[in-house]
């Protein structure tokens, strides 16, 4: 009768747990039967000794029934596995060369491939950490260039009252409050936000409330909503500041609510307070482009469904309320906010995920080729255990066990790696890749790491392991086959040419990377960035509400700076190149209505000498050009092609903005990168500080001096604060560590692919040295009858050189055939390069090749070692 399911897990823990005790029951049991049959038999007639020959007869002996009771039990398999596990790990200890190099390159495999799982699953695969992410949409104003306008109040305000597809909208901008109080002045990173922008998110304040529409009017109410981190670190987490003020900007604002610990805004990430926008319809800025629009899905509308309402809710909105200033050629679209907050840095992601699965790959060829090699060392070892009665099959299962503990082991290392790698891998990564904070080497990723350590473990194994038990019995006696030692040559070899192809295609990846990364930093930038330093001061208080104060303010500040000692030239501007800032404003001729988007930069006298930017035509802003004298502006090169098409632009009159004042053009001067190296030179205007008619309530500083200069910046924040010491001083720079920031995602990539290009390229010199140098072992015999019949040591180098190199020769050319196709994933990295740049292509190719000439060149010597006497004699 069968035993119950519950009855068989129960016994055979007990025989896992007591085998001693579960023999001797089996023993027991089977002498019961014994007994029991002989006592039938005698009833039968026949004598006791018959009888318990008979019994005996039937029964078969105790040993036989206690083996065939343990085979038959779930137990018997778990006990040779562990058997198999005993014997693998004595195996591996007998090996510690080929140990130590086998876990070291499945460590670098797979602790790589985890490390960079755990960067990309937070980024590219989890969704955002909302309710339904995938209904939060972003709202887009694209132009008939493909280029993407910032969203305005006005086209926001239309679509939240027309939409049928949008459960809810918002928009919103960035903020940066000082917040004053007992403590030392703190200027904060907050948003300014539309009623609906956390119901869009689907999120609500632990404390407090929501924004409601009466909030978000002109003239509403002064209140903030505020994040836990805020709430702990400023105000002592005290449960009830809800209905307590705070001083933002000079100004007392009403804590309505405080966000959960957990709340992660991928919008702003280092936001940490937020208040309602206020807008009023009747101000020019209601249709200025500043703002940034989403909105959630209602449920069953598909992202298609919204866009195409969107565009006809947009062509309405345009041909009802649009003003002179609003681009005619404009259609809306919606992209999921997952997708559009990672637009920026998913090839960069992608490449290097594809380029950490080529290292894992050439790991696995390694370790294969490695197992490969120890199998014909062992396979006198596999001969004698299959003449004693070893199947096929139980020499697969060990070799495999072999094969997945060798690839736990080294898995477990590589996971440790990783959780370390993970750490370099965030402080390395440029500042726009999202969800920063979500990154590390979680569940998640031990799960992950798990999975692909059993695969690998399976994959590397499984070749060995057939190869080895296949005709293990007649392996002994073929040892000096040539059949059979060509066989095994061809498998590792075709390998090995695997490993080359997949470690040129890296090479080649990381080459392009670098030479476009070197041209980007080639291209004119406009001015000299070496030994400027950079900060920004920002006005705040209910005392800066007239332009005036804080023109003073600055003023001020500057004198005070340019007296501070080492300081040879200082000068304030609205905005700083390669900062982030992209304040645009449209400029046109006066009276026309064809305006130009352009920079707009208000600087003081001496800007243009302090950052060195040439003065191509006409003169620069000097002090005359004070507040009560006829407004002039300067125009950079570009522009002036752009605007005037070779006439002289001097003395001409444009209007930026509002259309007065107008300005006098009275220079045209160098042309200056502004948003990043890789956008290069835009429009531009410049005008006198004095003469803007608007205040710019932050100014960034830029400062030259003799010897260190950025030792000047503790002396340069005191004379700031010597004007006033409530004024934020923040983004202290040095302007060169601005233009390394710009290129900070192709540098990111460059580095890992670096450094996967230069583990690939040790591997596969390893692998060629492995597998020419067992060919030199194999092939010793014929070494040494070609030397005894006269083959010179340059022949006998040619041999061996000839075998290696064929191998690295025919994987360098499936490797440019393959890299042909696999550098469409980093063709949008490449800056002024081709990725089928034939110098690279050369270079790499060389540099591969003369890597393998080394990894052959060793063994080449040795076999011109080899002693044609001691050969034939053991022959």
């Amino acid at each position: 009768m069968r035993l119950p399911g519950w009855r068989r897990i129960a016994r055979g823990v007990g025989a896992l747990l007591h085998p001693r005790a579960t023999a001797r029951e089996i023993d027991e049991e089977a002498q019961h039967y014994l007994d029991e049959a002989t006592s039938a038999n005698i009833a039968q007639g026949l004598t006791p000794k018959d009888a318990v020959r008979a019994a005996r007869i039937e029964l078969g002996s105790i040993a036989n029934v206690r083996e065939s009771v343990r085979s038959s039990g779930w137990e018997n398999g778990v006990e040779t596995l562990l058997a198999d596990l005993r014997y693998a790990v004595r195996s591996l200890r007998g090996a510690p060369g080929f140990t130590s190099i086998a876990l070291l390159t499945l460590a670098l495999g797979v602790g790589a491939t985890t490390a960079i799982f755990s960067v990309v699953r937070p980024v590219l695969i989890d969704p955002l950490p909302y309710p339904a992410a995938h209904r939060i949409v972003t709202i887009a104003e694209m132009q008939a260039d493909g280029s993407r306008n910032s969203g305005t109040f006005g086209m926001y305000r239309e679509l939240a009252q027309r939409s049928r597809s949008l459960d809810a909208i918002a928009v919103m901008r960035s903020w940066q409050p000082t917040m004053t109080g007992p403590d030392q002045p703190e200027r904060l990173e907050g948003q300014r936000v539309s009623a609906d922008y956390f119901r869009v998110l689907g999120v609500a304040p632990r404390l407090g409330r929501n924004f409601e529409p009466a909030d978000d009017r002109a003239g509403g109410p002064s209140v903030v909503i505020i994040s836990d981190e805020l709430w702990h670190r400023r105000l002592g987490g005290n449960p009830s500041v809800i209905g307590t003020e705070v001083a933002l900007d000079g100004r007392p604002r009403t804590i309505i609510g405080v966000m959960p610990p957990e709340f992660e805004n991928v919008l702003a990430p280092s936001a940490g307070v937020w208040t309602p926008l206020q807008y009023d319809m009747s101000e020019n800025r209601a249709w200025g482009h500043h703002l940034r629009t989403v909105g959630r899905l209602r449920p069953a509308i598909t992202v298609e469904q919204a866009t195409l309402e969107l565009r006809q809710l947009g062509g309405k909105v345009l041909d009802e309320l649009r003003p002179e200033t609003y681009a005619a050629t404009l259609e809306l679209t919606a992209i999921p906010l997952g997708e559009d907050l990672t637009r920026g840095v998913r090839p960069a992601l992608l490449a290097i995920l594809g380029g950490v699965g080529l290292v894992l790959l050439i790991a696995c060829v390694n370790v294969t080729n490695l197992l490969l090699a120890r199998g014909e060392q062992r396979s006198g070892e596999f001969a004698l255990r299959a003449a004693l009665g070893a199947g096929r099959d139980r020499l697969v299962r060990q070799l495999l066990t072999e094969s997945l503990l060798l690839a736990l082991v080294g898995g477990a290392l590589g996971m440790l790696a990783a959780t370390w790698a993970v750490r370099g891998l965030v402080a390395l990564a440029p500042p726009e890749l999202p969800r920063h904070d979500a990154i590390g080497v979680d569940s998640g990723a031990f799960a992950f790491g798990l999975a692909v350590t059993t695969l690998v473990g399976l994959a590397f194994g499984v070749l060995p392991a057939v190869q080895a038990a296949r005709g293990a019995p007649r392996r002994a006696l073929q040892r000096g086959s040539r059949r059979v030692a060509g066989a095994r040559g061809r498998t590792r070899g075709t390998l090995i040419v695997v490993e080359v192809a997949l470690a040129l295609v890296l090479l080649l990846g990381s080459g392009l990377l670098l030479r476009s990364l070197q041209r980007l930093f080639a291209m004119p930038i406009g001015f000299e960035p070496s030994e400027l330093l950079t900060m920004q001061v920002q006005t705040s208080g209910s005392r800066f509400g007239e332009d005036s104060v804080a023109d003073r303010f600055f003023e001020r500040a500057l004198a005070a700076i340019q007296e501070v000692p080492g300081v040879t030239s200082a000068a304030l501007t609205s905005q700083l190149p390669l900062s982030g800032d992209l304040d645009e404003y449209g400029v046109r001729l006066q009276a026309s209505r064809d305006g130009h988007s352009t920079f707009r930069y208000a600087v003081s006298a001496g800007y243009l000498e302090t950052m060195r930017i040439p003065v191509r035509r006409g003169r620069s802003l000097e002090p005359r050009d004070a507040a009560g004298a006829s407004p002039v502006a300067l125009i950079n090169a570009s522009f002036a092609r752009r605007l005037f098409r070779g006439a002289d632009p001097i003395g001409k009159r444009v209007e930026i903005g509002p259309p007065d004042p107008a300005y006098t053009i009275v220079g045209v001067v160098g042309d200056v990168t502004q948003a990043s190296l890789a956008l290069g030179q835009s429009d531009a205007v410049y005008t006198s500080l004095a003469q803007w008619p608007f205040a710019d309530n932050a100014m960034s500083v830029v400062v030259r001096g003799s010897g260190e200069v950025a030792a000047l910046a503790p002396a340069v924040r005191a004379a700031i604060w010597s004007v006033d010491k409530d004024q934020p001083v923040v983004r202290v720079a040095m302007m060169e560590d601005l233009l390394d920031a710009t290129a900070a995602d192709r540098r990111f990539a460059l580095l890992l692919f670096e450094a996967f290009a230069l583990g690939a390229l040790a591997l596969a010199a390893a692998g060629i040295y492995g597998v020419v140098s067992g060919g030199v072992v194999e092939r010793t015999r014929e070494i040494g009858v070609r030397s005894a019949l006269g083959a010179s040591r340059r022949s006998i180098v040619a041999l061996v050189l000839r075998h290696g190199m064929g191998l690295a020769g025919l994987g360098i050319v499936i490797g440019l055939a393959g890299s042909a196709v696999a550098t469409h994933a980093i063709a949008s990295m490449l800056f002024s390069v081709s990725r089928l740049d034939a110098a690279t292509y050369v270079t790499v190719t060389l540099l591969l090749a003369s890597v393998a000439a080394l990894a052959c060149g060793v063994p080449a010597w040795r076999a011109t070692r080899v002693d044609p006497a001691s050969t034939l004699r053991a022959e």
